[in-house]
């Protein structure tokens, strides 16, 4: 990515890319998700670096409601069907070019925003026409850490990682043992 613009917008998909998209129901119907604790401190290290995390789903979910607000990802977009129009309505509203905007998705339906972005990632379990358009593919599947592989990849090839070490490393001082 030398010479790319500085990205400013870290868009996610959820089942495929932040869970390993299998979808468990309980005996009372509530929907049930796994989420990677590497991807959520990932997911933290964004806000260091400067950028804004967001999520653009195709499926309505409670649990990736909850893991969005513990994370403190305010821009959550679920039940999409085009998401290239909601992508691009979201940079609009928050003043971020789409060429400064990343996105990760493992499905076909996330190839139209991929291809708009300056930056797009894809985890290694994802279709074939996914992984052919990505900028960035990683060795992990999703919901096992290919976000934050994505996201370390990212603030490397923009020189913001050291940054982003030296800031967790502070804050390691800073807390009392």
């Amino acid at each position: 990515m030398s010479g790319a613009r500085t990205i400013r917008l870290f868009v996610m998909d959820v089942d495929g890319t932040l869970t390993d998209g299998t979808l468990t129901y309980g005996p009372d119907g509530a929907e049930l998700k796994s989420f990677h604790s590497k991807d959520g401190y990932g997911i933290k290290m964004l806000r260091v670096a400067g950028v804004t995390p967001a999520i653009i789903s195709g499926r309505e979910s409670v649990p990736t409601s909850r893991r969005a607000r513990e994370l403190g990802i305010d821009e959550v977009e679920q039940g999409i069907e085009d998401k290239a129009a909601c992508l691009l309505e979201l940079c609009t509203r928050l003043g971020v070019p789409v060429e400064e905007t990343a996105y990760v998705g493992d499905d076909l339906s996330d190839l139209p925003p991929m291809r708009l972005c300056g930056f797009s990632a894809a985890p290694s379990d994802a279709a074939p026409e996914v992984l052919e358009a990505a900028t960035f593919v990683g060795d992990r599947p999703g919901g096992h850490g290919a976000v934050r592989e994505a996201i370390e990849s990212l603030l490397r090839s923009d020189g913001r990682w050291e940054d982003v070490l030296r800031h967790i490393e502070r804050q390691a001082e800073e807390s009392p043992a």
